[in-house]
């Protein structure tokens, strides 16, 4: 039941984690693509910079909440070389 419990919450944390994760790899494309977006597409990416950041600062909070290390987050890769304007 221990065992249980605490791989539960393992799992919840990677997931907060991964989520922490696709958020950076989301800011990073919406930056790229607000660098050279065309006229009518400036507001829409500086929204979504917006959002991601708010959401990133949220996810961020909820981690140290939960004691989960810093470090692990620092450590994450964001695969910059597999991310691209669209």
């Amino acid at each position: 039941m221990q065992y249980h419990f605490k791989e539960e919450k393992l799992q919840k944390e990677m997931e907060l984690l991964k989520t922490i994760n696709d958020t950076k790899r989301d800011l990073v494309i919406a930056d790229k693509n607000f660098e050279s977006a065309e006229e009518e597409l400036v507001d829409y990416y500086s929204y979504q910079i917006k959002a991601n950041k708010s959401k990133l600062d949220y996810l961020i909070k909820q981690v140290k909440q939960k004691g989960i290390a810093v470090d692990m987050i620092n450590s994450l890769e964001i695969g910059l070389e597999q991310t691209k304007a669209i």
